[in-house]
Formats: C-alpha cells, sequence, structure tokens
C-alpha cells in the first residue's frame, strides 16, 4: 500500500490526514508515477476549504515531480522511467504513487532537478502565459506585480526584468522587500506601509503602468486599477485576500477604458501542444540562468498541514516543496 494526503470535509489544514490508498494500474492514456517532490500552491489551500469545489473525499494538488512507473495501453508521450513533472489535471499530487493522465506529463531536460520542476511548473508555468501570453512584456515596460515574493512573482519578476521590463513590486515586509530586489525588482512597495498608488505614480512620473498582475484580489483590486495607465490591462489571477466584489463595468470606462482579465493555466495549457512550448519556454530561461528557481522551504508530505498554515500565515517565501 502507498499514502496519499486526503480531505474528508472542507476546512482548515487540521482537515488534512495522511492515510492508505490504493493505487492501481494506469488505464489507456494513462501513466503511474512514483513522486519524488510535490509543489503547494496557495490554489490548494481554496480547494480544501471549499472555496473551489472538490468531490468529498478528495486528494489535494496539482503539481509534482517523479518517475513514470508504468504507462497504459495507447501511451506515447512519456516511457517508463522517464523523470517527468506536471501542474494541472485531476486533485491527487500529494501522494507518494498516483495515476496520471499521460497527456498533462512533461519529460524533464538534464539540468533541471525534481525538486526544482516540483517548485517551478505551476508557478512557472503561470509566469510565462501572464508575461509572454496575457500581456506580452516588451523592453521599456514599467509593470506592477502584487505579491512579488510569492513563488509566480519571484519567477515571474526575473522573466519581466531579462525581457527589459522596469518592475515595481508590493510586498509584505523588509525581508520580502530585499528578497524582491534580489530577484528583479527595481522598486519594492511596502503595502503595510506605503500607498501603492502613490509609490507607482512616483515611481512612473504619473504615467501609472500598462498592466498589473494581481494574484492577492479583494484588498488590492479597486487601488489597482488606479494604478493603470488608459487602456491598461488588470490581470487577476488569484485572490489570496478574498474574491473581489462585483464591479460596476462603467467605472472601466471613467478610468481610462480599462480592461480586466481573470486567466487560468488550465484555459492557457488546455491543449498538449500549448503545454509542451509553454513548458519547453520556462526550461529555457530557467536553464540560461536568467531565471533562478530556488525552493525556500521543504516539509515532509505528512506535514502537509503545517506547511498549509505557514502559507496562509505569510511565513513562507517563493517556493515551498513537500518532500518523500
Amino acid at each position: 500500500m502507498t499514502h496519499a494526503i486526503r480531505f474528508h470535509e472542507n476546512g482548515g489544514p487540521e482537515v488534512l490526514v495522511w492515510q492508505e490508498v490504493d493505487v492501481g494500474p494506469p488505464g489507456p492514456g494513462e501513466a503511474r508515477v512514483r513522486h519524488t517532490a510535490i509543489g503547494l500552491n496557495y490554489v490548494d489551500t481554496y480547494v480544501r476549504s471549499g472555496a473551489y469545489p472538490a468531490s468529498l473525499p478528495s486528494g489535494l494538488g496539482t503539481e509534482a515531480a517523479g518517475v513514470v512507473e508504468a504507462v497504459g495501453p495507447g501511451v506515447t508521450d512519456v516511457n517508463v522511467g522517464d523523470r517527468v513533472a506536471y501542474s494541472g489535471g485531476p486533485q491527487g499530487a500529494y501522494a507518494e504513487v498516483r495515476v496520471m493522465p499521460a497527456d498533462r506529463l512533461v519529460v524533464l531536460p538534464d539540468g533541471i532537478s525534481d525538486q526544482q520542476a516540483a517548485a517551478m511548473m505551476l508557478k512557472g508555468m503561470t509566469a510565462q502565459y501572464l508575461i509572454r501570453q496575457t500581456y506580452m512584456i516588451k523592453e521599456g515596460d514599467t509593470i506592477l506585480f502584487h505579491a512579488a515574493a510569492g513563488g509566480v512573482g519571484l519567477i515571474a519578476c526575473q522573466w519581466a526584468k531579462a525581457l527589459g521590463a522596469t518592475v515595481i513590486g508590493t510586498v509584505g515586509n523588509d525581508e520580502k522587500a530585499k528578497l524582491a530586489k534580489a530577484h528583479g525588482c527595481d522598486h519594492t512597495i511596502l503595502y503595510t506601509r506605503e500607498n501603492f498608488v502613490e509609490r507607482v505614480r512616483e515611481i512612473t512620473g504619473g504615467n501609472m503602468v500598462p498592466v498589473v498582475y494581481d494574484s492577492v484580489g479583494k484588498d488590492t483590486f479597486s487601488a489597482s486599477l488606479d494604478c493603470l495607465a488608459p487602456r491598461g490591462l488588470m490581470a487577476l489571477f488569484g485572490q489570496s485576500s478574498g474574491a473581489v466584489e462585483p464591479i460596476n463595468l462603467g467605472i472601466l470606462a471613467q478610468k481610462g477604458s480599462l480592461s480586466v482579465t481573470r486567466p487560468t493555466l488550465g484555459t492557457y495549457a488546455a491543449k498538449r501542444a500549448d503545454l509542451l512550448a509553454m513548458a519547453q519556454d520556462l526550461f529555457d530561461v530557467v536553464l540560461s540562468g536568467k531565471v533562478k528557481v530556488e525552493v525556500n522551504q521543504t516539509y515532509p508530505l505528512q506535514n502537509a498541514a503545517k506547511a498549509h498554515q505557514d502559507l496562509q500565515a505569510r511565513r513562507t517565501t517563493g517556493s515551498t516543496i513537500l518532500t518523500l
């Protein structure tokens, strides 16, 4: 028997339990993967709490790296023995072994470790679609990225800097400001004691920014609109402070013909060809050294509840993985 983290009711981190599970052979189009490292992401807390629906009892997590143990009929995308990683697909990454749709697996190149892969697939490909597709950053742009010391933020800010952007990042304390500056931020704003709209106005000489990347949601959304230049884009890709309240779309006209999008990795990477292209773009920029992926915290998989507590209490920075 193998083990996995499961939850039988929605709630706080205490609902996560370590239990035996039966993992059968892979079926058609599937592969069985023995995990070596598992990514921890804020979206996992939404699923656990019930903010995002899941059929109970449920596994948790959608990002991990490991080795293919077996493949089912018709699988040609991966082979037994391949080192692979994934982000997406059904819940259940918090497990020693699991069966996955083979078309969601990406073979890892030499030079990318399992721990790096588990730390960067969801965050790195989120950064990829945000800065390379949702709004394609170009040299000379000035951008605002909230939660710049978070997992997505540290990758995206480095990548945006490498593309020639001036990067403004919001953070919660001096330690996180130092971390963000070491990972691509030209300017950091401590939202706990500074008005970020006024600071953006000051930094840009009143021009404001063409794009705001916001994973915070409720606490930052309205003010973020005020950071945008006319015809600017708000890319809302998370809601760590809660869901954004309904908005009168006329406000977007009043503030300068603004646009708002709520993108997800699941949509951008729905087709395998797009998934592979996005992953290759991420691997290339990491292997080039322009983006460094660092694992700042590790927890044994059995201690997933503690990892969730620390994540929600903002005691973590950058990427966190669960180890086996």
